[in-house]
């Protein structure tokens, strides 16, 4: 038998156990395997899962897919599901996905990188690095004509609060006639800047949503973190975020943008058509055209990715720091970076327009017992919030449709990505995550809870994220 028949069908029987839809598209794995018994899992039960996303397929929900569960270190389950595009090649396991505001983690992990540098501190004002922030000003009335009067805000934010979206920063992805700020972000097209210090520059010009830490408030935060991490390091972002996290981690399919060699795996993007529900393909601006490198590489919403590569950030998250050998952040960063940095009882407020949430937003979803670490959500009381994972689990999503979760109790990951504007409802994440658990064996001492039809909090998943 030759060499390249030998490769066909080891990756044959490659696909087989995995799943893969595309056998000649099988990428390196990014984990080592395991069947699901050596890792206290039910084989039967985790099928659940396969049968829930073909499900979202076969109704039309989602053109394709590509989940992912690893625990102890070993991948327990890898599977593509449907069509790339809608009508074109089966969905390969190493297709490349819009992540959106999965970016937000690793925009962390990169500041926390300077961080252990001792470039900046938790608790110094933003303005320390951003000189034009100095004069921030925030909405205190209207004159005569309607226009808004500006007066300076109370302190400056701190860097905490930028990482906590608590700074008091808008994020102009929608016209709100309820928020001078977010209407005057998305006027001035703060997030189709043409660089991040023109994107700095309009944030310094623009009214603040509110006084420094008096809320949580989904915004530019994790852009203007780009912002820095540029500053201090001297780098741009992709170099930076190359360097420092993508090569050590071997996540080769992670960036800015999708070069013209790998088009072919890039993941068609959809929304749901309003009058009949139906996916009808995505049509975005020029800013968010993945197949060119950005002019502004947003540390907000920028990255493509792929499951395999983004189980390595979320395993390294998981070892405390470290991935096979490449130590990213020391175990007490990662420590500081996932406990809740939100006051008990703190305020917080969604980004829907009118009390009315857009198609491509969805409800907000911090359930009681929830809060959030520095650019990510975390699990403080799962049984408040009745979310099945265990305390300290750390997650967060995309607006194109992709999740995760990292569990350090169960010692877990699991990587979701679609692409369809807001995900399929508020349940896909949410019903992921009880089958999930549903499948550890022995069974969970904690009561699984049942997913309906319509899940207002769902847990720990995502926002209405970019």
């Amino acid at each position: 038998m030759n060499l390249g028949r030998l490769r066909r069908r080891a990756l044959a029987l490659l696909a087989g156990a995995f799943g893969c839809a595309a056998v000649a598209a099988t990428p390196a794995l990014a984990l080592p395997k395991a069947k699901p018994e050596e890792v206290g899992f039910n084989a039967d039960r985790l099928k659940k899962l396969d049968d829930q996303m073909q499900a979202m397929v076969d109704h039309g929900q989602i053109a394709g897919g590509v989940t992912l569960l690893a625990r102890h270190g070993r991948i327990v389950h890898a599977r593509a599901y449907g069509r790339q595009a809608l009508g074109g090649q089966p969905m390969p396991l190493n297709a490349i996905f819009r992540i959106r505001s999965e970016t937000k983690p690793i925009t962390g992990v990169a500041m926390m990188i300077l961080y252990e540098q001792g470039l900046w501190k938790l608790d110094d004002p933003i303005s320390k690095y951003v000189p034009e922030f100095a004069d921030l000003r925030i909405v205190s009335g209207v004159d005569a004509s309607g226009q808004p009067i500006l007066a300076p805000i109370s302190r400056p934010p701190t860097m905490r609060e930028l990482m906590t979206h608590t700074a008091g920063f808008a994020y102009g992805l929608a016209d709100d006639p309820n928020s001078p700020a977010d209407q005057a972000y998305y006027r001035a097209g703060v997030l189709q800047s043409s660089s991040l210090g023109e994107l700095v520059q309009k944030v310094s010009e623009l009214p603040m949503y509110s006084e420094p830490g008096q809320l949580w408030r989904y915004s530019v935060a994790a852009d203007i973190q780009g912002y820095i991490i540029e500053k201090l390091s001297g780098q741009t972002l992709p170099a930076f975020m190359e360097e420092h996290i993508f090569a050590p981690l071997k996540m080769r399919d992670t960036a800015f943008y999708v070069p013209e060699e790998k088009a072919h795996r890039l993941a068609a993007l959809y929304t749901a058509d309003p009058r009949t529900g139906r996916l009808i393909p995505a049509v975005e601006g020029a800013w968010r055209d993945v197949t060119k490198p950005p002019a502004a590489p947003l540390g907000g919403g920028g990255l493509v990715s792929t499951a395999h590569d983004f189980a390595r950030f979320a395993q390294m998250i998981l070892n405390k720091g470290e991935l096979h050998g490449a130590r990213i952040l020391k175990p007490e960063t990662v420590a500081l970076m996932t406990q809740n940095h939100l006051p008990p009882g703190f305020v917080v407020t969604t980004n829907g327009t009118t009390g009315v949430l857009q198609p491509s937003l969805r409800p907000f979803p911090f359930a009681a017992g929830m809060g959030y670490g520095l650019d990510m959500a975390v699990a403080v009381n799962p049984a408040a919030s009745g979310a099945p994972v265990g305390r300290g689990t750390v997650s967060w999503g995309g607006s194109a449709g992709t999740w995760f979760w990292i569990d350090p109790v169960h010692d877990l990951l699991f990587v979701g990505m679609i692409q369809r504007l807001g995900g399929v409802g508020p349940k896909l994440d949410a019903q992921s995550r009880a089958l999930v658990y549903q499948a550890i064996e022995p069974p969970l001492q904690q009561a699984i809870p049942t997913v309906p039809a319509h899940t207002p909090h769902p847990g720990p998943t995502r926002v209405t994220s970019r």
